[in-house]
């Protein structure tokens, strides 16, 4: 073993397990960040990403640092979370992907390098409804995955692609039941994946957030839409007092979770302040917050009213980088931070990952609800997950991705931010929609109008603001 990779292996037990001494090894280890992500890099034109992505890093170390003194994440989900998604990973090297043997039989065959990840949503019911839900979920509707298939799904992403992290949507994954199992079942089966689950949260109780402690693989992320005004209004009242019960079931047992908040017009001022995220990250113990814009998908496809208007998507970008870099929350937001992901992360290569629905549709990103594979036909013709990445599709996908090559770091979305260029350049005649909203939205020429408005208004904005601000 090299001995730079013993130095961070021993100083990540040190976190972990002394108390006494973390404080030292956390230091440490930041300057290893520090080392490996920006001295190299320093008076080169991309030294401005990297100082953005040493912050971010340096953010989550000092997060996990925080909620260890505390005490709400036991030793035993720490260890998993380290063994699992540490490993040989940039934290030692310095490299965003280490190739291995699996990854490199994938591209010999495929002639792309695997996804990162995946995303699953095995189960399309859920106990709320929220308005402009991307995934038009309610009580009344039944599609769920069997528990066969998503276990074949998650058996090819470990043994086929080489993937170690998976991320559940839904839906409300904790309502998932077939065939006897549950979703728990899952993730104690494979025990070497960590499994990130977005959960409305109101289903965790004690017995759910013991079985979480237990395995040590599973990290809940738990939406909210501000404070309980906010989250009350989109997603029914009294769902809020669930969410702080079931924060406190996971501290008392040791499970860290993430808070997962999509922004919209109706509480963008309220995630302009810096207050929101003392509150979640230091009174209630989150350890790390995804921020989505709302994409006007599902039931959000009639609801452009709560889009958040450039201006704010732009404001939320400058705070972004306040609250990473000075107050050491990690905060990612996959609209506003392609500096960290060096673009979108759709459309199935080693840039990005693979989305599946509840009927089995294989699409190129959760909020991209067009597909051409479907796993069923697939698993019919004795093929697998990885035949779909080169569809139509997915290649025009990544096609577009090389080539606009992340021009602009505040327009990173390839439906979202450039709707005119996805219908044009890379839906595909034989795309079909993933529900009724997306096929309306296909056809509508007031959303397409409405889109494409926002992303011309979005780009005069950003230019302007990469001229004023000369890196950001």
């Amino acid at each position: 073993m090299k001995a730079k990779e013993t130095l961070f292996k021993n100083l990540s037990d040190t976190v972990i397990s002394q108390k006494l001494l973390r404080h030292v090894a956390v230091n440490q280890l930041d300057k290893h960040l520090l080392n490996i992500m920006v001295a190299k890099y320093e008076g080169k034109d991309d030294s401005d990403t990297q100082m953005a992505r040493y912050q971010f890093f340096s953010a989550i170390l000092h997060s996990v640092q925080r909620n260890l003194d505390k005490g709400y994440i036991s030793t035993n989900v720490a260890k998993k979370l380290k063994d699992t998604l540490v490993g040989d990973n940039i934290l030692i090297s310095g490299d965003y992907r280490i190739r291995k043997e699996v990854h490199l039989e994938y591209k010999e065959k495929y002639g792309e390098y695997p996804p990162n990840f995946i995303t699953l949503s095995p189960t399309q019911r859920c106990n709320l409804q929220c308005i402009g839900c991307y995934a038009a979920s309610n009580k009344k509707t039944t599609p769920t995955l069997p528990y066969n298939i998503v276990d074949k799904i998650v058996w090819e992403s470990q043994n086929i692609m080489g993937i170690k992290f998976i991320v559940i949507s839904g839906g409300e994954p904790l309502m998932y039941k077939s065939e006897g199992k549950t979703l728990l079942d899952l993730f104690e089966k494979y025990n070497d994946i960590f499994f990130l689950v977005y959960t409305n949260g109101t289903l965790i109780n004690s017995t759910v957030a013991k079985k979480m402690a237990e395995l040590g693989n599973v990290f809940p992320a738990i939406s909210v839409e501000g404070y309980e005004k906010e989250t009350d209004e989109r997603r029914g009242t009294g769902v809020y007092k669930k969410i702080i019960q079931a924060m406190a079931e996971l501290k008392h047992v040791g499970v860290p979770f993430a808070i997962s908040v999509t922004a919209t017009s109706k509480n963008v001022e309220v995630l302009l302040t810096e207050d929101f995220y003392d509150y979640y990250f230091d009174e209630l113990g989150a350890i790390f917050m995804w921020q989505f814009q709302l994409m006007p998908i599902g039931k959000g496809k009639d609801t452009f009213d709560l889009i958040v208007s450039p201006q704010k998507r732009i404001e939320l970008y400058k705070l972004w980088k306040k609250i990473v870099s000075e107050k050491k929350y990690p905060l990612a937001d996959f609209w506003n931070n392609a500096i960290l992901s060096n673009g979108c992360i759709a459309y199935g290569n080693d840039s990005g990952y693979l989305y599946i629905d509840w009927n089995g549709n294989i699409m190129p990103c959760v909020f991209v609800p067009y597909y051409i594979d479907n796993v069923y036909d697939l698993y019919k013709e004795n093929k697998t997950l990885a035949d779909a990445t080169n569809s139509d599709l997915m290649q025009r996908g990544r096609k577009w991705k090389e080539e606009y090559n992340n021009r602009n770091k505040l327009m990173p979305c390839s439906i979202r931010d450039h709707y005119k260029n996805f219908r044009e350049n890379i839906f595909t005649e034989d795309s079909k929609p993933e529900n009724k909203q997306a096929a309306e939205a296909i056809e509508d020429e007031n959303y397409y109008q409405t889109m494409v408005n926002y992303d011309d208004e979005l780009t005069k904005l950003t230019e302007i603001f990469h001229k004023e601000n000369k890196t950001i």
